[in-house]
């Protein structure tokens, strides 16, 4: 069964964090779809003019009205090679803006960047600029973001690993929710220890489904209470169940709406 994206999201409420955290997640799953699906699912709720750019592996969803532009990263797919390489390429490089960032990430938004930047200067004009992604996305995204900085984009991202180092992320001055539910490894990675620091005002869910700001040993025992509650369920990939951009994420997000 297709997903009905942007379920009950026919009326814009943009001053609602929460409806805003789930209309965005929304459109981080629906960037994992194809032209045909995204163009659809965004006319449905008032985006008639619809782009998808597709390049080696590397995709995004751009999509407009007359007051708001959305661009949405697609995030990893275990059977993209392509994905996993720039998941794997850890290797901290210049960045366009400031400081050094991840090279697969900064490699994997290259390939759309000239096409991107096509659309935007046409397009765009004085719309609220949205930008989002899940996963690799969610790193794709941040990195769109900083070199649109001038635009005054807005960002959220869910489960987003870590993009670059502190000079990038001191640097980096745009309104960026970040989403992590609970036990989801991916934004633990690269390492801390590589030089690697998160951006943006950290939106933690918790084992609950409750979005609240926690105390770094506040965390760690929701954390354990997440493992508990997925050992009760026989879920052994505890890190990986919480990923989902629809159950771990979407889903939950709704729920507070």
């Amino acid at each position: 069964m297709i997903r009905d994206y942007f379920k009950n999201c026919e009326v814009h409420d943009w001053d609602n964090f929460y409806w805003r955290g789930y209309f965005f997640a929304e459109a981080s799953a629906l960037a994992y779809h194809d032209e045909k699906m995204g163009a659809k699912q965004y006319k449905k709720v008032g985006f008639g003019n619809h782009r998808f750019l597709d390049k080696d592996g590397a995709q995004c969803h751009i999509a407009w009205d007359s007051d708001h532009m959305i661009i949405a990263f697609r995030g990893t797919e275990p059977d993209q090679m392509s994905d996993v390489k720039a998941d794997l390429l850890a290797i901290k490089r210049k960045s366009k803006t400031e400081g050094r960032v991840h090279l697969g990430f900064k490699l994997e938004l290259r390939k759309l960047w000239v096409d991107l930047m096509k659309i935007l200067n046409v397009h765009l004009g004085d719309k609220t600029l949205w930008i989002c992604g899940h996963s690799l996305g969610g790193a794709m995204a941040t990195l769109c973001a900083s070199r649109l900085e001038e635009k005054d984009p807005i960002l959220y991202t869910y489960g987003s690993p870590k993009v670059g180092g502190k000079e990038f992320v001191a640097g980096l001055e745009v309104d960026h929710w970040r989403f992590v539910n609970n036990n989801d490894a991916v934004p633990k990675v690269p390492l801390w220890l590589m030089g690697y620091r998160h951006h943006g005002h950290l939106q933690y869910i918790n084992y609950g489904g409750i979005i609240k700001q926690c105390t770094y040993w506040q965390r760690w025992k929701d954390g354990m209470r997440g493992r508990w509650r997925a050992i009760c369920k026989f879920q052994l990939f505890d890190g990986i169940y919480d990923h989902d951009i629809l159950k771990g994420y979407s889903d939950r997000i709704k729920k507070l709406i």
